[in-house]
């Protein structure tokens, strides 16, 4: 069986994880060398190495494996569950310094969710350290925040992320095409977990199949928007997300949109599909059918850029 790359390529030490900003090195360096942490809220886009980085700082920190409760909150979110899956672990002495509750996802707890948590950090802080991550903190209460210190983690450039990528496919022995690569990437960024693992299932007979040419089972509708987008055609684009995408799904794509802007042509065109992306996400907020919204977002887009390829 094949090593899953997002795993073999993962960082195994602090050293050897990539950090956007040498004060975050040097604020984690400093957790290590004092060990301890106070409570974390770790924030940045899915797939950029929140988890990874909590992780390897327990091991770093040698927190006994018995001391550290796990929860995706994304799975686990009632206020019971989470008040008493933590309470029961937290409420018994630790095997070393202290304990760590681990919280992915903590952002899909609903607001009494979060105040329930709020009282076990409070009640149990001499004794445990609650680390959370999430992808939009604006989703986790004022409470919590001021209880965390915050880490956000930004997202690298393109050039870095398709970097990334193309040395993990050459380290296997694959020179990529760099055209069907930057599919791949345009689809998934700033996700890297997701690009490597949809690269690695697109792999065969030692080369990087185009999309539409591999069998991966779920149909991944961001590598056909990208092809299309790259085309011209806005106009498929639309009722193939329009007729795809889930409804909670939806706001995510205006981001998608956004981080993909240079799809839109030049700098000018550039900032008139911004101020498009912007209106859309703000009237998803207020319309009663977001369907509808991003349809008309998408036709604005589109007369944009016909437009482009026109010229």
């Amino acid at each position: 069986m094949k090593d899953l790359w997002v795993e073999k390529y993962r960082p195994k030490t602090v050293d050897g994880y990539v950090f956007r900003d040498d004060a975050q090195r040097k604020q984690v360096k400093t957790w290590i060398k004092d060990k301890t942490i106070p409570h974390l809220l770790f924030s940045g886009n899915a797939g950029i190495g929140k988890t990874t980085l909590a992780k390897l700082l327990f091991n770093e920190l040698e927190v006994n494996e018995f001391d550290i409760l796990e929860i995706n909150a994304s799975r686990t979110n009632s206020v019971d569950d989470v008040r008493d899956r933590i309470v029961n672990f937290v409420q018994m002495i630790p095997f070393g310094d202290f304990k760590v509750v681990l919280l992915d996802e903590a952002d899909y707890l609903s607001p009494n969710a979060q105040a329930a948590l709020r009282g076990v950090m409070e009640e149990y802080h001499t004794t445990s350290r609650f680390v959370l991550t999430c992808n939009y903190p604006n989703r986790i209460i004022p409470a919590i925040h001021s209880r965390c210190q915050g880490f956000h983690i930004a997202k690298i450039d393109q050039t870095e992320f398709t970097a990334r990528v193309a040395e993990i496919l050459i380290t296997e022995g694959i020179t990529p095409d760099l055209d069907i690569l930057d599919t791949y990437v345009k689809a998934t960024y700033p996700d890297l977990r997701k690009c490597i693992n949809t690269v690695q299932m697109n792999i065969q007979d030692n080369s990087l199949l185009r999309p539409n040419e591999g069998d991966t089972g779920e149909a991944d509708w961001k590598l056909d928007m990208v092809e299309l987008f790259k085309e011209g055609k806005v106009q498929q684009a639309r009722k193939l997300l329009c007729g795809t995408v889930r409804p909670e799904e939806m706001e995510d794509i205006y981001r998608w949109l956004y981080d993909n802007i240079e799809l839109f042509g030049d700098n000018e065109q550039q900032d008139q599909a911004v101020l498009i992306i912007k209106q859309g996400l703000v009237d998803h907020t207020l319309v009663v059918d977001p369907e509808i919204n991003l349809a008309a977002t998408l036709i604005r887009l589109s007369r944009l850029t016909s437009d482009i390829h026109s010229k």
